[in-house]
């Protein structure tokens, strides 16, 4: 893996450091020559000699010293040089278990969070209208993107698939008779059986002239059709009087039993197998049948393309609704203490939960990341991002140097 090319300014920087480094010592052994050549030791020349000569000293071993961090002084493979690329791999590994037993730890990012204060931080701007208008948007677009991703196919099987099984293991007679059990002590079931009988009612009397044909058809050639007639009459209006009757009495034998029958089959459905066996092949039955399962694909093809449309449309009611519902959030955030901190408690534990089984995974990404780096251009990017730091090295070896060098021929003349 090759690195990108280091800023075209670093390289400058590192140059110009180069350039003044080299020419202290360039200039030391000017010196140097000249005093050899001019010079006779004596004296101020044994003095600047000894300086020049002390200084060259130490500006060559810190040229060589921060030569062979990354490379091989001149070329020469010498042992224990190009330093960086030599342990590139152990460089790696030791940053990472630096990172991770120095920053990614409970105690150090906990910290930091405590003082960020996500909790409220997040709620201050949640509460602008603009910003919760902001993450509506983007939470469709990225509802949009993530639908893009998968294949319409599969995702409507892999939906309609896991409705099905779910459809097929949910037991149907305990929920059959909590729904029952709720439906008849909210007396919803006496309303159904009330619309249903208006409408026997109504359908009757609509079709009254049917049914008096049909009486007319199926009775005797020899009887009067004055005989036929009254009858009728009188069993049809018995009826619709009946019907009446269950209407307008609340506590009507009919609706009683009615209201038993229902009570008993809950409590069948819950104490007698065999009433629980029907009821679930019944469910059964119903689910493998092909008109079930084209409802449940054209339900889920028709659910998707309501909810792409409407997150993308910044003025349907389910952006309006998410970025409403961010507000509230940020409100109750920003106002509520005692939300906020159970909020930031969350957070920190969920932190301290991935830092405890992943930050050595974490941490591996620095480790691999260099080993897939060519061992060239590390050094040549490591020398460039601090080489300039270290040329200043090489500045105080020639400098340090030339001083050492006088004090130690200035005492060796006193003695």
């Amino acid at each position: 893996m090759t690195l990108p090319s280091p800023a075209p300014e670093q390289v400058s920087a590192l140059r110009r450091m180069k350039l003044v480094a080299a020419s202290l010592l360039l200039a030391a052994a000017a010196v140097f020559v000249v005093c050899v050549t001019v010079g006779d030791g004596r004296g101020a020349w044994g003095y600047v000699q000894a300086t020049a000569e002390a200084s060259m000293v130490g500006g060559l071993a810190d040229w060589f010293a921060v030569t062979a961090l990354f490379r091989h002084p001149l070329g020469i493979p010498i042992p224990h040089t190009a330093i960086v690329a030599r342990k590139k791999d152990q460089i790696g590994q030791a940053l990472a278990n630096f990172v991770e037993q120095n920053f990614l730890t409970a105690a150090v990012v906990g910290e930091r969070l405590a003082g960020l204060q996500i909790p409220r931080r997040a709620g201050e701007w949640l509460a602008e209208p603009a910003h919760a208008a902001r993450l509506a948007e983007e939470l469709g677009a990225a509802l949009n993107r993530a639908a893009g991703l998968l294949g319409d196919d599969e995702l409507r099987i892999a939906v309609t698939g896991y409705l099905d099984r779910r459809l097929h293991e949910a037991r149907l007679a305990p929920a059959l008779a909590r729904a029952i059990d709720a439906i008849c002590d909210s007396g919803q079931h006496q309303l159904a059986l009330s619309s249903g009988l208006r409408g026997l009612m109504r359908f009757l009397d609509e079709n009254r002239s049917v049914f008096r044909t049909r009486l007319a058809e199926e009775s005797p050639e020899w009887v009067p059709n004055w005989v036929d007639e009254r009858v009728f009459t009188r069993a049809f209006t018995a009826v619709q009087d009946f019907l009446a009757d269950v209407l307008g009495n609340d506590q009507h034998e009919l609706r009683l039993q009615f209201d038993r029958r229902l009570r008993e089959y809950a409590h069948e459905l819950r104490t007698d197998p065999a009433v629980a066996a029907q009821a679930e092949q019944t469910k059964v039955r119903l689910l493998d049948h092909p008109d079930v399962h084209r409802w449940l694909n054209l339900a889920w093809t028709q659910a998707k393309a309501s909810v792409m449309a409407s997150s993308a449309d910044p003025r349907s009611d389910l952006q309006r609704t998410v970025a409403s519902l961010a507000v509230q959030l940020g409100d109750a955030l920003r106002k509520d203490t005692e939300l906020s901190h159970r909020a930031d408690n969350w957070i920190r534990s969920v932190t301290t939960y991935v830092l405890d089984r992943y930050a050595v995974e974490f941490a591996a990404i620095i480790s691999s990341t260099v080993e897939r780096w060519d061992a060239v251009d590390m050094g040549r990017r490591i020398e460039v991002q601090v080489g300039r730091d270290l040329q200043f090295i090489r500045v105080n070896g020639t400098v340090v140097g030339a001083l050492v060098g006088l004090a130690i021929y200035t005492v060796s003349r006193f003695l």
